[in-house]
Order: structure tokens, then C-alpha cells, then sequence
């Protein structure tokens, strides 16, 4: 009596599987000006209260790529761009010298335990999406 299958497949082609899994993590980004992904990798850290359900996520981008002076007014908001959609936070901190954008710090905040399995499953795919690219 057999109790498991084995399921086996050859892929003729390689290339179509890595030009896939590009094609989906290029869907994941980090942008301030919408269409524009965000270059800088940011440092990421999180804070959760003791009931595990509010918290939040600070991002800070130290050599921000999409932010100038010309254009620093115009951003409103940090978007997190997945698969799944779109989470967005209007918290950002800028820092500037006489030349150029220093800083960025922005903060996602959320509010349930719903909201934070969401955004750990968009850090989860923006992780994969850097070791990837």
C-alpha cells in the first residue's frame, strides 16, 4: 500500500521560470512619486505595543534617489506597492541640506492584527524582491 506520490516535472526552459519570478517581483516597491520606485534601500524598523495588535514600521532611506529639492514639496505620501495592492502612509520627515535631500523618514502605522499580517506579507515580498534584483 503506497502511502505518498512523488510528483516529478522537467522545465524545458529555465529562463521563462527566472523571467517569471523578475516579472513578479517587480511588482513590489517602494514609491514617493507615483510610477517612480524608490532605489534606496531602506533601514526598517518595527514596533509593536504588548497586545501585539497596533504598531508600526519606520523606514529611513539615508540616500533617497527620488526625492530632490525640485520636487521635495510634491510628495504627500510613501506608497508600498505589491501583488496585492497598495498601503500608503502620509507620515514622512525629510531632511535637507543646502544641496540635496539628506533623509527620509516616514512610518506606517497600524491598528490590528489584520492590518499587520498584511504589511508583513508586503516586507516579506519587498525582502524577496532585493535579494532577487
Amino acid at each position: 500500500m503506497r502511502t505518498s506520490i512523488l510528483y516529478s516535472f522537467y522545465i524545458k526552459d529555465i529562463s521563462i521560470v527566472k523571467k517569471k519570478m523578475i516579472e513578479i517581483y517587480d511588482h513590489v516597491a517602494i514609491q514617493f512619486i507615483k510610477g517612480n520606485n524608490e532605489k534606496d534601500r531602506p533601514e526598517i524598523r518595527l514596533f509593536r505595543n504588548l497586545d501585539g495588535k497596533k504598531g508600526k514600521a519606520v523606514y529611513k532611506f539615508n540616500k533617497p534617489t527620488t526625492i530632490t529639492l525640485e520636487n521635495f514639496k510634491s510628495v504627500q505620501k510613501m506608497y508600498l506597492i505589491d501583488s496585492e495592492g497598495e498601503l500608503s502612509t502620509k507620515k514622512i520627515e525629510l531632511s535637507i541640506s543646502e544641496d540635496h535631500v539628506k533623509e527620509v523618514k516616514s512610518t506606517f502605522i497600524w491598528n490590528s492584527e489584520k492590518e499587520f499580517e498584511r504589511f508583513m506579507r508586503f516586507a516579506s515580498r519587498y525582502a524577496n524582491s532585493l535579494f532577487h534584483n
